[in-house]
């Protein structure tokens, strides 16, 4: 607000130059232009639904975490600060493999987008490929992916390297 009453003094005192004679100058007062405040109508980050994931580790154990709809399974990780050797070697630039999951095939169905070439050309480097495989960084959950299961593989690739 007092930025506006700043703005509404400085306008008050405004000169402006004559057309006519450039070397005369008339003061006129002009009225403030006043800024309305646009509002958003997006729910905030810190609103969005929370999605449940459930990651498999190559020796049976499970762990469960929790993320919101538009993280992918890297962001998921990488919240939750779960340990798992060298996953999202790349943070998500599509550019190694660490980050491969393996779907059951409900699962890989449900997915939204099919796997990109670039992605493709990733899990071929990847141990372990399976005809259900995707990178996590890949992996965007919504809401038809909540309770969504994963399967991560005995060990990766870094195709960095």
């Amino acid at each position: 607000m007092s930025l506006v009453r700043s703005f509404y003094e400085i306008s008050k005192s405004v000169c402006i130059s004559s057309l006519t004679k450039p070397w005369q100058r008339k003061c006129q007062i002009v009225k403030p232009v006043y800024i309305a405040r646009h509002t958003s109508t997006t729910k905030p980050l810190s609103e969005k639904k929370e999605v449940k994931v459930t990651f498999i580790k190559a020796g049976g154990k499970r762990i469960e975490a929790k993320g919101k709809v538009g993280d992918s399974l890297l962001d998921i990780v990488v919240n939750n600060e779960l340990d798992f050797d060298g996953f999202g070697a790349c943070e998500g630039t599509l550019t190694c493999s660490t980050c491969h999951c393996i779907f059951k095939q409900e699962d890989y169905d449900k997915l939204p987008e099919k796997p990109t070439d670039d992605e493709m050309d990733m899990l071929d480097l990847a141990y372990e490929l399976t005809d259900t495989s995707r990178l996590g960084c890949q992996i965007i959950m919504s809401e038809e992916l909540d309770g969504l299961e994963v399967r991560l593989p005995t060990s990766i690739n870094d195709a960095r390297s």
